[in-house]
């Protein structure tokens, strides 16, 4: 018999909470379960987060169970307030429908959605045209206030102050979930950690008004070792759409990770075997960075391409072996003119983003933490013309070891 699913998300170190364990595990082995996960389309791209919550449906999916996605169409007009310290930037629902429009063309990469295999689905279809006072007939009878303020999604928000319009959230995302369940005979809700609170709400939710059982399970969230969001970079998000984020940038951002985080990245990220996780994982010094290649490459292959994770393989041993010979390498670009009048590096580095403020170029200038073209910049009002141009006809700036940027005329 093929492994249960449910064994495999938990030895590659996916699961971090489940309403039913015994249950959920026993129903993976035996039939196949439709789920679902949400996506609020509040950017017009996935980030390196939702990859992860992706690579499970694709385990899930690989397994015979079949995935609902479900764009926030709908839940996405009001936000929702779980980790956030203050209220979201409401959107306009142009701006929501091309967002989800743009997750449906991201996701297609990676489940396959044919044959009724998976369903791509938009809560605006239903929550949209709600009425109101039926709605509160309906679904706000069941929920206590007193348990919606004890969950951990809201406590956050009380000391700065909830508004009334973010509690309804969870009602909302409850609500998904008993139409799923209703329309698709989906009984199993999974997300990150943060939506525990609103996946027990829907579980709840079905279990009251059908009297048929439903599940929750919850994901790890990546973090760094200080628990911070992982997938942040100096740009902002890591994003899998390659305009917004680069292969490049991509690969850099994972062959740069901390050294603690290296097996855990490859579990959930990657389709490698766990005995090769294992031994990747367990590299020491100076090895454990054979083990970030092996990482960086694979998750770039997988959300990129072959193609796009072997050059960006090559420029960043290109950068480390001290060359900057190849095309991926992050290039900014501008007239010839400017050149000859000469471009201060402190300029420079903001265009590019290697700085956040002028300020910040040249705290980091100060502290020697720059190189232009493999020399150590001293001078803090260094201004760089054509005559700086390498062999390449480029001017190659590095900030600290491994952050590099790549400056050419048209």
């Amino acid at each position: 018999m093929s492994t249960n699913v449910y064994d495999i998300l938990v030895e590659r170190g996916f699961i971090e909470q489940c309403t039913h364990e015994d249950e959920v595990r026993e129903l993976l082995g035996k039939e196949s379960v439709t789920f679902y996960i949400g996506f609020d389309a509040t950017a017009d791209s996935l980030t390196a987060g939702h990859f992860l919550t992706v690579m499970a449906m694709m385990h899930m999916q690989r397994a015979g169970h079949r995935p609902i996605a479900l764009l926030g169409g709908g839940t996405t007009m009001i936000g929702d307030p779980s980790g956030k310290s203050d209220m979201r930037t409401l959107m306009t629902r142009e701006t929501i429908d091309y967002n989800a429009m743009r997750f449906k063309e991201q996701l297609s990469k990676f489940i396959d959605f044919s044959d009724d295999k998976a369903i791509i689905a938009n809560n605006a279809d239903w929550l949209l045209d709600l009425n109101y006072v039926e709605f509160l007939r309906e679904i706000g009878i069941h929920f206590s206030v007193n348990k919606m303020l004890a969950a951990e999604a809201y406590k956050q928000r009380m000391e700065k102050g909830l508004t009334f319009f973010e509690f309804n959230y969870m009602l909302m995302q409850s609500y998904d979930f008993w139409k799923l369940f209703k329309d698709y005979d989906c009984a199993l809700q999974l997300g990150g950690n943060d939506q525990w609170s609103n996946i027990i709400s829907g579980v709840d939710l079905i279990r009251r008004k059908e009297q048929k059982p439903a599940y929750g399970l919850t994901f790890k969230l990546l973090t760094t070792s200080e628990g911070i969001k992982m997938g942040k970079t100096m740009k902002g998000a890591l994003w899998l759409d390659p305009e917004k984020t680069t292969p490049y940038e991509f690969y850099q951002y994972w062959r740069n990770i901390e050294d603690v985080k290296v097996e855990e990245c490859l579990g959930l990220l990657t389709f490698l075997p766990m005995d090769e996780v294992r031994r990747l994982g367990a590299l020491e010094g100076a090895e454990i960075n054979k083990a970030k290649e092996v990482l960086a490459y694979e998750i770039t292959k997988l959300v990129h391409s072959e193609e796009d994770a072997i050059k960006a393989q090559e420029a960043s041993r290109a950068l480390f072996e001290g060359g900057a010979k190849s095309e991926a390498v992050p290039t900014t670009t501008y007239p010839a003119a400017k050149f000859s009048e000469g471009i201060d590096l402190i300029s420079l580095m903001c265009d590019a983003k290697l700085a956040s403020s002028r300020s910040d170029a040249r705290r980091t200038i100060q502290q020697g933490g720059v190189t232009v073209n493999d020399k150590k910049v001293e001078d803090i009002d260094l201004v760089l013309t054509d005559k700086d141009f390498d062999s390449d006809k480029a001017i190659l700036v590095r900030k600290g070891k491994k952050t590099y940027h790549r400056f050419m005329a048209e």
